[in-house]
């Protein structure tokens, strides 16, 4: 039981970034406009600002720290930049979190 809590410890300090990035309501509503989309293409921030009704430098500021905390990735096309959501990112580090959590507690019930 102890070498379980110290895992679920290490996975909620591995997903402390994720967690605070998709924890706040404006980069939600920019994480769904993304989703929404085809994940290989991606988005422009000009094309996430229609569709949020954000400002271009709002769209720009959340971008940075969804990308910082590895839930969204960047392609450059030439001068154009395309956000998208990646099953690769550190996303994943939140299913292993809750699937450690479950485990754990399986035992209780």
């Amino acid at each position: 039981k102890e070498e379980q809590l110290h895992i679920i410890k290490e996975n909620f300090m591995n997903c402390q970034k994720v967690l605070l990035a998709i924890g706040d309501e404006t980069r939600q509503s920019i994480l769904l406009v993304l989703m929404a989309t085809d994940c290989q293409t991606g988005l422009r921030v000009g094309e996430i600002t229609e569709q949020t009704h954000l400002s271009r430098p709002a769209v720009s500021h959340h971008l940075k720290i969804l990308r910082d905390a590895g839930v969204i990735l960047m392609r450059k096309e030439g001068t154009k930049n395309f956000y998208y959501i990646d099953i690769r990112t550190r996303l994943g580090l939140l299913k292993t979190l809750v699937t450690d959590i479950e485990s754990l507690l399986k035992e209780y019930y």
